[in-house]
């Protein structure tokens, strides 16, 4: 591997660093990165540093063995999954694709005259740049584990087809294993063969396409959601689910409670709050640490970047992060210690913010009390919280809240009052209502001190 020049002595510049990894007819990893650069001793330390700060940046991407990328483009070598058959011309695109780009679309390129690969097959294959686009060399063809199809069975004479409810896929398959399915019944299926012969195994039976858990498996099929973790995230979620805490702001001892809707499914932030002998109040508003646990890079991140933002249905959530994690680990659960990021407030007795600390901190949640109940205690309704937490959690937060709410008023803000709808659902789980959600926050501003 050639040397590259630097203008000066020590580490190369960044550009450089991109420069030499899409000139590279190899993958390039840190030791090809040194080697060409003619890194050694400190300097090896220092460029582990900055190629954690170009990933990032955004600048470059990770591969599989730990050769980097441009961002946004192909690895050198990769793993593909075959997407379209058409005309003898094979295409396929990356089975893991977290750029902000849509997955490129690669020309496969095979040894001998005829085509060994079929719909959904995962190949490793080299890569290149060919004009404005990119060509794959098979290197060899992994096992199978395609992608599902969400569909209808339908039968026709002695046969059965799958209608895909993805309006964009305008061909039926023809089902080969039927594995108990009955026309009529919404399934996942897997995919396979070779045009003009493809075909598609029930993999799941879903039942009827009618029921109310069904359109949102149909809505997350249509929209493409990913309603799967990669393996390799649910196996990091785990692993960092039993970290230490590490040294942290010991809050477990306060009365601090998280306040939500009734029917939220997680809880991400709590607030505690008590009266000083000024007038004012001592509060504290906690979220919880996720960035503890998701590290920039990681492969957690990745799938997050991926989402984007949890995804909340009637029925169910489509989380940003694994269960292991997003409704667990990471949420403040009553009699749970848990990692949380504290912000220290003063407030004065007339609602202005004197001062504000951040730590990072342990929290032990008393409650997780729903908003209308807390309002529903803070007007005199008993049986809805225990009577010691009113008196120490809410009554404080309330009095905080007031003094608040009247600097607040004084400011004149612009208040956006904006409706938002929820749906109830009967005990067969089906859509009962839709209405505008009543919110207690909105009423009584328990929110307003965040």
């Amino acid at each position: 591997m050639p040397r590259h020049p630097r203008s000066n002595q020590g580490l190369p510049t960044p550009q450089q660093i991109l420069d030499f990894i899409a000139s590279s007819d190899q993958p390039a990893g840190k030791r090809e990165i040194a080697r060409a650069f003619g890194l050694s001793g400190h300097d090896k330390i220092m460029l582990k540093g900055l190629l954690k700060d170009m990933a990032d940046e955004g600048l470059i991407d990770s591969a599989p063995g730990r050769a980097f990328h441009k961002s946004g483009g192909v690895p050198k070598v990769t793993v593909l999954r075959v997407i379209s058959i058409e005309d003898g011309q094979v295409l396929a695109s990356p089975e893991s694709w977290h750029a902000d780009v849509p997955a490129p679309r690669l020309r496969v390129i095979e040894r001998g005259r005829r085509s060994e690969l079929a719909l959904n097959d995962r190949i490793l294959a080299r890569t290149e740049e060919a004009g404005h686009g990119h060509v794959a060399h098979v290197m060899k063809k992994l096992a199978r584990s395609a992608d599902l199809v969400l569909g209808v069975v339908r039968r026709e004479g002695e046969r059965h087809f799958l209608s895909p409810v993805d309006k964009r896929e305008r061909r039926e398959f023809s089902i080969s294993d039927l594995n108990q399915a009955q026309a009529g019944d919404l399934v996942l299926a897997e995919p396979s063969g070779r045009p003009p012969h493809f075909s598609a195994r029930v993999d799941a039976i879903l039942g009827d396409p009618f029921a109310p858990r069904s359109f949102s498996m149909i809505a997350i099929h249509k929209h493409g959601l990913r309603d799967e973790f990669r393996s390799e995230a649910v196996a990091e979620a785990e692993r960092v689910a039993g970290l230490d805490l590490g040294p942290r702001e010991e809050l477990t001892h306060l009365p601090i409670v998280a306040i939500d809707p009734e029917d939220a499914r997680d809880h991400d932030d709590a607030i505690w709050a008590r009266a000083r002998d000024d007038g004012g109040w001592d509060a504290i508003v906690a979220i919880a640490d996720v960035g503890f646990y998701v590290r920039p890079g990681s492969e957690l991140d990745k799938e997050a970047r991926a989402r984007g933002n949890s995804i909340y249905f009637p029925d169910r959530v489509v989380p940003m992060l694994p269960h292991g994690l997003s409704s667990d680990i990471c949420s403040l659960k009553q009699g749970q210690v848990r990692a949380a990021l504290a912000c220290h407030l003063v407030v004065g007795a007339d609602g202005a913010l004197k001062t504000w600390r951040f730590t990072r901190a342990k929290i032990c949640v008393v409650a997780n009390i729903a908003y209308e109940n807390a309002q529903g205690a803070m007007d005199g309704v008993a049986g809805l919280v225990e009577p010691q937490l009113v008196e120490t959690a809410l009554k404080p937060l309330w009095d905080c809240w007031a003094a608040l709410l009247a600097a607040r008023n004084r400011r004149e803000p612009l208040e956006l009052d904006l409706p938002e709808r929820r749906v109830v659902l009967d005990e067969r789980r089906g859509a009962s209502s839709r209405s505008p959600r009543v919110n207690a926050s909105t009423r009584t501003g328990w929110s307003r001190i965040t």
